[in-house]
């Protein structure tokens, strides 16, 4: 982020759009004021309001490289629903949630257990111990578009839980995640100057995967040392992150001076994220930027239960990504070779899933490595 950006607190931005400034909260943190977007009146408003969401819209992506999105349309009965599935989930043995592991760490679908990622390798930067979340992950799968023939190794078969209402309540999610990342790209390409349809062919068979994660309560009441990661540093791999969470304290972000902020996400907003496919494409005018979760605590620094869900909206597994007209300096070179989504998505996974460090994520690894890490 922008020092200037940083300092204009009480700047707004038309439509209801807040730029992101910093500010302590009683236990002396920095907390980091997300910008909070409506946009409610896209598909209805005129010109002159659809310009001042994409400008609000460009500007977090600028500065933050997140925004906290008001007027999304999805009912509250839905996200009860979810997070009560979610919990359903969570809630069995250990042993039953051992049996939802995928049979290899390539495919990314089924239980993830506590301890056996560390996110910081997708940036190929070592972490001191794994981190603590455990995770579930459902995706597209090829039988998702009949007659296209996808590979079932990029899109593999969901599995499934034998929890009531769990298949129900997470197929709902990820249908109004989905629909609102896609509603997002239309407003992503209008703030770049592009055809509103832009990124369709990039989006029309992605490969999307809802991460609902779970921060699970220590047995015992206990306190633990910050630096150890709940979820390791890493920036999002595809194109849009749309993020559900409870609020609480745990989720932090990178500014552009090294300093980590906490966020928390306002009442009735969605936290949204770009990830590294819109650097690449902008050539970094867009910021996929750097995040962690420490292990989550309240006021007085208790480790207490958290609970998210990503939804990753990372596009067609064959597009080639390669920097945008216009976002290439005259006289000078992209600062990304061209690559396509799933060549991106393959080093990444092996990384964070797999243990094999990513040897091609030079400038995430540059900036993560510039704020102190070992």
């Amino acid at each position: 982020m922008t020092g200037s950006s940083a300092e204009r607190a009480n700047d707004k931005a038309s439509d209801g759009a807040t730029v992101g400034a910093r500010r302590r909260t009683d236990t002396g943190a920095a907390v980091l004021d997300v910008p909070v977007i409506d946009i409610s009146g896209w598909d209805t408003g005129g010109g002159t309001g659809r310009a001042a969401i994409a400008t609000a819209v460009d500007d977090a992506a600028r500065t933050v490289g997140f925004m906290q999105i008001r007027g999304h349309g999805i009912p509250e009965a839905t996200v009860r629903a979810f997070a009560d599935a979610l919990d359903a989930l969570f809630a069995l043995p250990l042993e039953e949630k051992e049996q939802l592991r995928a049979p290899s760490p390539d495919i990314n679908r089924g239980y993830t257990p506590p301890r056996t990622e560390r996110l910081s390798l997708s940036l190929g930067v070592p972490a001191a111990a794994p981190d603590l979340f455990e995770a579930f992950n459902v995706g597209s799968e090829a039988s998702d578009f009949p007659g296209l023939d996808l590979p079932e190794a990029q899109y593999p078969a969901n599995i499934w839980p034998s929890v009531p209402g769990f298949r129900e309540a997470v197929g709902e999610w990820c249908g109004r995640a989905g629909g609102l990342a896609r509603r997002l790209t239309g407003i992503f390409a209008h703030a770049l100057g592009l055809a509103e349809g832009y990124f369709v062919p990039f989006t029309d068979h992605s490969l999307d995967v809802l991460r609902m994660n779970h921060y699970p309560r220590p047995a015992q009441e206990t306190t633990l040392d910050r630096d150890q990661m709940g979820m390791g540093a890493h920036t999002d791999y595809g194109i849009v992150t749309v993020l559900w969470a409870d609020r609480v304290r745990g989720l932090q972000i990178l500014d552009t001076t090294g300093a980590w902020h906490d966020v928390l996400p306002e009442p009735g907003c969605l936290l949204v994220n770009l990830g590294d496919l819109l650097a690449r494409w902008t050539n970094d005018r867009w910021r996929s930027t750097m995040h962690r979760v420490l292990p989550p605590t309240d006021d007085t620094d208790r480790v207490v239960r958290r609970r998210s869900a990503a939804y990753f909206h990372d596009g067609n597994w064959d597009a080639e990504i390669s920097c945008l007209p216009g976002c290439v300096p005259a006289g000078t070179e992209p600062l990304y070779p061209p690559t396509t989504v799933g060549r991106h998505l393959a080093e990444k996974l092996a990384g964070s899933r797999a243990g094999r460090s990513n040897e091609n994520a030079h400038r995430e690894a540059a900036r993560l490595r510039a704020a102190g890490h070992d």
